[in-house]
């Protein structure tokens, strides 16, 4: 019974637990309407929201597309998810994605 219990906690657990990953991300003027706060992610599935943060500020962003496929980058943000991290003047910076 309490084996039964614990089992049942554990997987209850591990399917709320939030993929986080953290490295390098630039912006791009690439698919989605004007203003949208898309993004491009290799493996995360094409309609899922990701929070993308860095330094003070967090933002959320719809994965639209396929990328970055430069060695380093684990994301690529549109032109208004980059404003809206404050990131427009640096081009390239590193985040942490949840």
């Amino acid at each position: 019974m309490v084996r039964s219990t614990l089992v049942v906690v554990a997987l209850l657990a591990s399917g709320s637990i939030c993929v986080a990953e953290s490295g390098l991300a630039s912006y791009y003027g690439g698919r989605g309407h004007p203003g949208e706060m898309t993004c491009a992610h290799r493996t995360r599935p094409f309609g899922s929201v990701v929070t993308v943060s860095y330094g003070r500020r967090t933002i959320q962003c719809r994965v639209n597309d396929r990328g970055p496929f430069i060695r380093g980058r684990v994301i690529d943000v549109s032109v208004s998810a980059a404003r809206a991290l404050g990131m427009m003047n640096a081009g390239v910076v590193r985040v942490s994605l949840q």
